[in-house]
C-alpha cells in the first residue's frame, strides 16, 4: 500500500510544479542569486565590458525566467534537477572563488567574444522567448530565431563567455572551474533533448538542425 501511495504522490508533486503562481514562485526564488550579484555587480561601481556583457546577460535571465510560461510537462528526475542547479549556479561560484589569474591575450581579443558571447545570448533568449527553464520541462516547442541553426544557442553564448573569461583570467584554478561548468552543459545538452525527443514536433526538429553549439564544428 505504501509503495502505491509513494509514487501518487510524488506525480501529484510534479503536477502541482507545472500550476502557473507554483511556478512563478519557483522562477523568483531561482533568479534570486542572480539579482543579487546584479546589485553587486553595480555597487563595484567600476564597469568594464565583461561586466557590462554579464550584468545584461544576468538581467535576460531574471526577466525571461519570471515571465516564462508554466511547463505542461517537467522531468521527474532528482539527478537531472541537481544537474540543473550545479550548471546553473557554477558561474556564479566561479566568479566569487576565482583567482585574479593573468592574461593570455590582449584586453581587445577577450572583449570581442565578450561582445559577440552577449549578441549570442540575447539572441537566443529573444528567440526562446517565455519558454525558458533550468531543468528539462516542455513548454513551447522553439524552432526559430537563433534555434534554426543551433539546438543549444544559450549555451553557445555561455561557452564563448566562459572562453573569454579563462583568457582573461587564466590559471589552473579558474581553467578548472570552465571545464566543469562547460562539462555541466555538454552534459545537460544531451539530458534535455532525451527528454524532449518524446514530442514529435522536437523530434523533427533534431533531424533538421544537426549542430547543437557551433554550426558546422559540434
Amino acid at each position: 500500500m505504501a509503495s502505491d501511495h509513494q509514487p501518487c504522490l510524488r506525480r501529484r508533486l510534479f503536477n502541482a510544479l507545472m500550476i502557473p503562481w507554483v511556478d512563478k514562485t519557483i522562477a523568483v526564488l531561482a533568479v534570486a542569486p542572480f539579482a543579487y550579484e546584479l546589485v553587486r555587480i553595480a555597487m563595484v561601481g567600476e564597469m568594464n565590458i565583461p561586466r557590462a556583457s554579464t550584468a545584461i546577460q544576468f538581467l535576460l535571465v531574471i526577466g525571461t525566467m519570471i515571465f516564462r510560461t508554466a511547463p505542461v510537462r517537467i522531468t521527474p528526475n532528482p539527478w537531472y534537477w541537481l544537474l540543473a542547479f550545479f550548471a546553473s549556479y557554477w558561474g556564479l561560484f566561479t566568479v566569487a572563488f576565482a583567482q585574479k589569474g593573468v592574461a593570455l591575450t590582449p584586453s581587445v581579443v577577450t572583449n570581442s567574444i565578450s561582445i559577440i558571447s552577449l549578441a549570442i545570448a540575447v539572441y537566443a533568449r529573444l528567440s526562446l522567448g517565455r519558454n525558458i527553464g533550468l531543468v528539462p520541462a516542455k513548454r513551447a516547442i522553439v524552432t526559430g530565431g537563433a534555434y534554426r541553426f543551433v539546438r543549444h544557442p544559450i549555451y553557445t553564448g555561455l561557452f564563448l563567455s566562459y572562453f573569454s573569461f579563462a583568457l582573461r583570467m587564466y590559471s589552473p584554478w579558474n581553467l578548472t572551474l570552465v571545464l566543469i561548468v562547460i562539462g555541466m552543459f555538454v552534459v545537460k545538452s544531451f539530458i534535455e533533448e532525451g527528454f524532449l525527443r518524446e514530442d514529435s514536433e522536437y523530434a523533427d526538429y533534431l533531424r533538421r538542425v544537426r549542430w547543437r553549439w557551433f554550426p558546422g564544428l559540434a
